[in-house]
């Protein structure tokens, strides 16, 4: 198959922007796959990284997509958590995209919890290096923040620009780059709308694609 990608098995983490039809689940999953990669994508509404690590359960659901398969989603009901180790091991990827942040961001409080990001972050990319494969780590979105989710601008930020000190060895990719704050509109202050996903989506995939040229998988 031709693309920038072919050859590639990717195995794709996410949260709850992973976690729905027209979702990043759709819209990275095909883009990726567009670009000749075999794609395993989940996603967990909630998960920060630490829920790859240990089993435990998500209170709002979760959904995968196998390959070209159909997007299999569990909304809106506590689920068991899919675990790192376990998928490693059944799809064995040359790349790991991460896309985690919202979760561990703290929106809302006085302070970003710091050290516990670090902690599981860096416990979640320990366990990709250790299977060999290549990673990359995707950051936060703007929301609003007189919503429910309190995403402030300035938490999105510093979020981000932790995290693209914290994800070594993964590569990060900054989302904030790719749009203004208030120019992908949301659906509650967090999830984007339809259009938003897409664009979001394609602008992973393509930074996807630099960065294999950059520094190809292992």
């Amino acid at each position: 198959m031709n693309g920038a990608l072919a050859g590639l098995v990717i195995l794709v983490l996410g949260d709850s922007h992973m976690a729905g039809p027209g979702y990043l689940i759709s819209s990275l999953h095909e883009n990726l796959q567009a670009q000749g990669a075999t794609v395993y994508t989940y996603g967990m509404c909630g998960a920060s990284a630490e829920a790859w690590l240990e089993k435990t359960t998500v209170s709002c659901g979760r959904a995968q997509r196998l390959d070209k398969g159909p997007i299999l989603a569990e909304r809106d009901k506590p689920e068991v958590t899919w675990q790192i180790g376990d998928l490693l091991a059944q799809h064995h990827p040359n790349l790991v995209i991460v896309e985690a942040a919202d979760a561990m961001a703290g929106y809302g409080s006085a302070e970003m919890p710091k050290a516990w990001i670090y902690e599981q972050t860096h416990a979640l990319t320990a366990r990709i290096k250790a299977s060999n494969a290549s990673c990359i780590w995707v950051g936060p979105v703007f929301g609003r923040e007189d919503s429910p989710y309190h995403k402030a601008d300035a938490r999105v930020r510093e979020v981000s620009q932790f995290l693209a000190q914290s994800v070594a060895p993964c590569a990060y990719i900054d989302s904030t780059q790719f749009a203004r704050s208030g120019e992908w509109p949301t659906t509650d202050g967090q999830h984007l709308t339809a259009p938003g996903y897409r664009a979001w989506g394609a602008d992973i995939a393509n930074a996807v694609v630099r960065l294999k040229e950059q520094n190809p998988p292992h």
